[in-house]
């Protein structure tokens, strides 16, 4: 079993270099942890993706909380969330700076463009994965992670209630109750006000926003393009994609976002303040859901949750497509992507977005 720092160490590596959203980072937890290392049983994985479906906040970022809380209690949940969050929120703080001196990322679109459709073919990649090992050949949860796959795709965001509702029906088909047997332009400003807006807003984004970057994006769109005014439509954009381009989890545009509005400050009061009541939500329940996660109608409605919520990432492989994909190069870089991680000898992942980000920086400079 790993140790506190051991883990630590492991999601500080994984928020430093892993791509592709929460879809993506689920993926290579249950790749690198389970399957791998063996450092986390199977279903434990499942315990803990069913329980980051349940509880508002990023999908991605509550995993790694609950992952850490298992194997090291309060204190090794705590320091793999710090792990795992600090890379990729000192990546969008200077990215944020250049921002800011420089007037805009213009050099980034043409990035996003190659990056953006590499990471369409990681994550199919990782659906694949999860959806061979999580649902097998089991009828019911096929039918369940297709309609949840459909109505995400659908809407372009992940709905909670299939998902809670696919863990509903798993328990009522495998494990029925008894009573149903029986029946059948933006400044640095340090004011505190600002700051304590910025606090209030990102407290309730990460309290209240279920699922992942997918879910969390609209929501951000009307709180600080619409109602504060905080950025523009194209500031807007390109916090998006500095998220996407980055490592680790894609809520971290949070950070972006309060440095545009009020410099470090805000960044760090923006950060903390979307990740802190996730982090609760997850640490909180997490020795009672651990504790009787195993009993069977408990069981059944964590793989149903967990059927839907394989469902719902696939669904979000087509959402990111109709936006990543706008051409024959990038559908491309997309399939290309994809056919690399199918190697037998392995390529690291943040060399594809490296390559990716090189084509698009040649395709978009040429034309």
């Amino acid at each position: 079993m790993p140790t506190r720092a051991s883990l630590a160490r492991y999601f500080f590596r994984l928020g430093a270099a892993g791509f592709g959203g929460p879809i993506a980072l689920v993926g290579h937890m249950h790749r690198d942890l389970v399957e791998a290392r063996g450092w986390i049983t199977e279903e434990e994985y499942r315990e803990g993706l069913a329980l980051a479906q349940l509880s508002p906040g990023p999908l991605a970022a509550q995993l790694c909380f609950y992952l850490g809380y298992i194997r090291g209690g309060a204190l090794g949940a705590a320091l793999s969330a710090l792990a795992f969050v600090l890379p990729s929120f000192v990546i969008v703080v200077a990215l944020g700076w250049a921002y800011v001196r420089y007037g805009g990322l213009s050099w980034m679109q043409a990035v996003f463009y190659g990056v953006g459709a590499a990471v369409i073919g990681l994550i199919s990649r990782s659906a694949y994965g999860l959806a061979r090992k999580t649902i097998g050949k089991d009828l019911l949860l096929w039918g369940i992670f297709l309609v949840v796959a459909l109505g995400t795709a659908i809407t372009g965001r992940e709905i909670v209630s299939l998902i809670l509702a696919a863990g509903a029906l798993v328990w009522i088909v495998r494990t029925p109750p008894a009573a149903l047997r029986r029946g059948g332009t933006v400044a640095e400003a340090g004011s505190t006000i600002l700051l304590l807006q910025i606090l209030g807003f990102f407290a309730y984004a990460g309290s209240f926003v279920f699922g992942s970057g997918l879910a969390i994006v609209p929501f951000l769109h009307g709180g600080v393009v619409l109602q504060h005014h905080w950025l523009t439509e194209r500031q807007f954009l390109d916090a998006v994609a500095v998220a996407l381009i980055t490592p680790g989890p894609v809520v971290i545009t949070t950070g972006f976002i309060g440095y545009l509005v009020a410099g470090l400050a805000g960044a760090c009061v923006a950060a903390g303040a979307t990740f802190l009541p996730c982090f609760l939500f997850t640490v909180i329940p997490a020795p009672y859901f651990h504790r009787y996660g195993k009993r069977p109608w408990l069981a059944s409605i964590v793989t149903g949750i967990t059927a839907g919520a394989t469902g719902a990432i696939a669904g979000a492989v087509i959402v990111l497509a109709r936006q990543s994909l706008v051409d024959v190069t990038t559908a491309l870089i997309a399939v290309g992507a994809f056919g690399l991680t199918l190697l037998r000898w392995k390529v690291a992942e943040p060399l594809i977005v490296v390559a990716a980000a090189l084509i698009g920086l040649a395709v978009r400079g040429l034309s």
